[in-house]
């Protein structure tokens, strides 16, 4: 049976806030790796502030919790800047590679190992339905678009040792990233049915891709669009 422990970035606010809940609330015992304030009291919550932006930093934190076998880790920690293709700062998209890509990365390597040793486990990856491309995102919808493409390549390599790796892209979701000042030159777009999507639907089906019943799913990007990809 799956160990029901998870690391989940991100876990102050948003999607990660909401999935840190869901998961509690399921049974399992949640590590929630944020700079922020935890916004969660739960004897099975684990708050551990870290800046995964600091490299080093994170692989000591690794190393510190290397001996905890994590059945699940979900990377929800993310960031966007949005900009014209002559407006857009090399900073910012290293900012969101390192943020997106290298740390599920460097996460992903230190966890595998012991869910290979188990010959089970659970990866998921906050994607975008940006990463098909959008104008005024290209930084950030490449950042996401590697995502899908890490994902395939880990699922393919990790699914003989029974872990599996799927990306989820909801559309415009209601958190406090709608509202970021930064955000103003790329307004986001309300989906078909009327309304934005909510954190806990999308918690709702990382949720799901941790049960056993969803052990077959893997190499996925599983959109939450409402209705907006028809």
């Amino acid at each position: 049976m799956l160990n029901k422990a998870a690391i989940v970035t991100g876990s102050s606010s948003g999607i990660g806030l909401a999935t840190a809940k869901h998961l509690l609330e399921n049974g399992w015992r949640v590590a929630g790796w944020d700079r922020d304030a935890a916004q969660i009291e739960h004897a099975n919550f684990e708050a551990i502030a870290i800046d995964l932006m600091d490299a080093p930093a994170l692989s000591v934190l690794l190393e510190a919790t290397s001996s905890v076998a994590y059945g699940a880790f979900i990377h929800a920690a993310g960031q966007m800047y949005t900009g014209s293709l002559s407006d857009l700062k090399l900073a910012d998209g290293a900012a969101m590679w390192r943020l997106h890509v290298e740390v599920a990365t460097q996460i992903a390597q230190a966890l595998t190992p012991a869910m290979q040793a188990a010959k089970q486990g659970r990866i998921v990856l906050l994607g975008s339905r940006v990463a098909n491309g959008m104008a005024l995102r290209s930084q950030y919808a490449a950042a996401k678009s590697a995502l899908i493409a890490l994902s395939r390549s880990w699922a393919a390599e990790l699914a003989p040792h029974g872990i599996t790796v799927n990306v989820v892209s909801p559309s415009a979701t209601q958190t406090a990233m709608l509202a970021d000042p930064s955000r103003t030159s790329s307004a986001p777009k309300l989906p078909p049915i009327g309304r934005y999507i909510e954190p806990f639907e999308v918690a709702s089906l990382i949720g799901y891709l941790l049960t056993p019943e969803a052990a077959a799913i893997t190499g996925q990007n599983l959109q939450i669009c409402g209705g907006s990809s028809l």
